[in-house]
């Protein structure tokens, strides 16, 4: 009786163990390239979609996100934060809000605050396809020349911001400046 409770225990701890170093930097192959070529209208209640283009120039990130998803809501309070902080333009991607109605995602912001500076409406999906995007939350650094850097996959949290995603913002701003 006792060797079963201590190997539940073992594995219940392996498993805890797994969850908690979880590595959120999956690899990718878009890492180095370009953004893939996409044009999004605005979502309802903005006039700023997004496009490829407006990711040129700057460094920036790309966060990928829906209205009906709760771990997008999760990380929204340290992307206002992040926003209000100035440090870099953050837009999004807002994917596939289909199933809700189409002021869902201005809802939404308007309920957890808008982070972002341009927001593009992925109603078919295709353009989260394009960018490898298989879950959601997904956040990109995206380089001043528009080649994508890296990517998060699921809601960050202040650690993962901290340690992961703002050096490598900071990085690429240090080579724009040098």
């Amino acid at each position: 009786m006792l060797l079963p409770a201590a190997l539940f225990a073992a594995l219940a701890a392996a498993f805890y163990w797994g969850l908690m170093n979880s590595d959120d930097r999956l690899p990718s192959a878009l890492i180095g390239r370009a953004v893939p070529e996409f044009d999004l209208p605005p979502i309802e209640g903005r006039d700023d979609g997004l496009s490829s283009a407006d990711l040129q120039g700057e460094v920036s990130i790309v966060n990928v996100w829906a209205s009906w998803s709760v771990p997008c809501r999760v990380e929204v309070p340290l992307l206002v934060e992040l926003a209000a902080r100035g440090t870099v333009p953050i837009h999004d991607i807002n994917d596939k809000d289909a199933p809700d109605p189409p002021d869902a995602a201005l809802a939404f912001l308007d309920e957890t605050g808008d982070p972002y500076t341009r927001i593009g409406a992925d109603r078919s999906g295709h353009a989260s396809i394009d960018w490898g995007v298989y879950g959601l939350p997904e956040t990109f650094v995206i380089d001043a020349q528009g080649r994508i850097a890296y990517k998060h996959v699921g809601p960050f949290d202040r650690r993962s911001l901290e340690q992961d995603i703002l050096p490598v913002v900071r990085r690429l701003q240090s080579e724009g400046d040098a």
